[in-house]
């Protein structure tokens, strides 16, 4: 699995998903073309699923937001008789190297996320509309939508058969989604998760596992009353037209990755990518009319998109770099008032996806398996929305007073209204609120520091950078951080980081993309799933896995 997976497709390049709008209503059907796997090796029956089926997915979410805000309700269904989807292909995950079996859960969850909050964050009800078989991961992609309806008949069912078939946790966030947003009974979950067959009718809904069961007869008629009724009981302003997502300008080098206004240098050697964002070069505009009128080039939309391909490009095809640090180079005080035209109007349903989208990409940052450092250096803009990337990183080093030959403007870091509260992470709370946990009064003192361009020292003696470096440390300081992080085990790291970046309250998110996904991981190398004789290969050869029977 070497070659080069890239996340930007579009409608026309579609292989394994179509929607049909009518209107507040979009139909969006799972049609899986089995020969259409990302890699060679396996054919993806029963609308089984590789990360390119689910590339797709999200390219879709992402599209209903932006192309078509009009929609209030999506239904998930199958375009194909007799199942709904079989899940993750299981030939994919027997042969796929364990950091992309990893990477490829990982990305899963977050576009489950995606749509999951999609009624809250936009208006857009996501209902599964379940005929057939629904298992593994099929049942997950039910579990994410906001409403379960399963046809009563004898083919239909809902189940997650892993620990039984697979010697796997089921899903990666299946088994949360079950206790915590469910709110399945733990007796019952243990057997639901136990057996290989599922649950069907009246039995699903009594546990709990679906919202409705409804008469095959009457199937497809409710469902389609049931999306209007939900669609007309949407609080969803109306919004007559999206904006089109066209083609990222992307450029990808030997060592490097550039965009519009990402550059991304690749240093293998040292084993770190440097992710470089700009500043806006022009004036913000006027009002959100003229925003709307520059479409997907408007520049907080822009450098998002920007910032969350990168993201996705470093995961997956450049793994052994395991140290990313970000900086920023631009005019402050214009990037703030790009910044306040989206805050100013957060009702308007344009500003609110812009900043929606900001919470999810930064979100990406918090649980990407990498180190992650931040170089504050003279002529940067981190303000506001750039500034939570200060505090989603594990350390932060800010250059203090005058650099001898360098004649930018002196760094500097702005915090903004949009640092309390629009950007939460997992936990729910704000990065700043996780940073300063035993301080929640130090939070509310920072907000009398709203808009002011704070120097190294001031950011010191706030607690808002990690370290300040004046021009004679500053290169051998951050050589030495880097030299070191980069000598570290990726696997040390990788724990360590993960615990040490979501301090404070857990949640259904925390719990999916802490404990169950470290679980996974481990479950992943172990050779009762993955060896020679484990369940993983032996899957459809009839034999079961042969386990190592201790408890560890």
């Amino acid at each position: 699995m070497s070659k080069m997976i890239d996340f930007q497709t579009d409608p026309s390049r579609y292989r394994h998903w179509r929607v049909e709008y009518d209107g507040p209503v979009a139909n969006l059907f799972m049609d899986v073309d089995e020969d259409g796997g990302l890699f060679e090796g396996y054919k993806l029956k029963l609308n089984s699923y590789d990360l390119g089926v689910d590339i797709e997915l999200n390219d879709v979410v992402q599209r209903m937001r932006f192309e078509h805000p009009e929609v209030k309700t999506v239904v998930m269904q199958s375009g194909k008789a007799g199942v709904f989807c079989a899940g993750a292909n299981i030939r994919m995950l027997g042969g796929a190297a364990h950091s992309h079996k990893v990477n490829f859960c990982k990305f899963t969850n977050e576009t489950r996320n995606g749509y999951e909050a999609a009624e809250e964050e936009s208006g857009q009800k996501y209902i599964a509309a379940v005929k057939g078989a629904c298992a593994g991961g099929g049942y997950e992609l039910a579990l994410a939508c906001n409403h379960i309806m399963l046809t009563d008949d004898s083919t239909s069912s809902v189940g997650l058969p892993e620990v039984p078939l697979l010697a796997v946790l089921p899903g990666t966030g299946g088994l949360t989604r079950v206790t915590d947003k469910r709110k399945v009974r733990r007796d019952r979950a243990d057997i639901f998760c136990s057996i290989e067959e599922g649950i069907k009718g009246k039995r699903a809904k009594e546990w709990r596992l679906v919202d409705e069961v409804i008469p095959n007869s009457k199937f497809d008629d409710t469902v389609a009353e049931r999306a209007r009724e939900f669609a007309t009981a949407s609080k969803k302003a109306d919004v007559a037209e999206g904006i089109a997502l066209g083609p990222l300008s992307r450029n990808i080098t030997e060592d490097a990755v550039t965009y519009s206004l990402v550059e991304v240098e690749l240093d293998r050697a040292g084993r770190k990518a440097v992710i470089t964002l700009k500043g806006p070069e022009e004036d913000a505009p006027a009002d959100m009319d003229a925003f709307q009128a520059q479409g997907d080039q408007a520049y907080m939309l822009r450098l998002c998109r920007e910032l969350e391909d990168a993201i996705l490009h470093l995961r997956l095809n450049e793994m052994t770099l395991g140290l990313w640090i970000f900086r920023t180079q631009g005019d402050p005080e214009k990037l703030a008032a790009h910044e306040a035209l989206l805050a100013n109007n957060a009702d308007h349903w344009l500003a609110n996806e812009v900043r929606q989208y900001w919470k999810r990409t930064l979100k990406r940052i918090d649980v990407t398996s990498r180190s992650l450092a931040a170089f504050i250096e003279h002529g940067s803009c981190f303000v506001g929305v750039l500034a939570e990337i200060l505090f989603a990183v594990d350390r932060s080093y800010m250059m203090e007073d005058e650099f001898e030959g360098d004649n930018r403007p002196t760094a500097t870091l702005t915090l903004t209204a949009d640092n309390f509260g629009p950007y939460p992470m997992g936990n729910g709370i704000t990065r700043l609120q996780t940073r300063f946990l035993a301080e929640p009064e130090h939070v509310e003192a920072l907000k009398d520091k709203i808009g002011e361009a704070l120097e190294a020292e001031e950011a010191d003696e706030q607690g808002l950078v990690t370290m300040i470096l004046d021009d004679i440390d500053w290169e051998d300081e951050v050589r030495i951080f880097m030299e070191e992080r980069a000598s570290f085990s990726p696997d040390a790291m990788t724990g360590m980081e993960a615990n040490l970046r979501f301090a404070g309250p857990e949640t259904m998110e925390t719990r999916i993309f802490g404990r169950l996904t470290a679980w996974q991981n481990w479950i992943f190398i172990r050779p009762n799933a993955v060896g020679a004789d484990g369940a993983l290969q032996r899957y459809g050869t009839g034999i079961r896995g042969d386990y190592n029977m201790d408890r560890v």
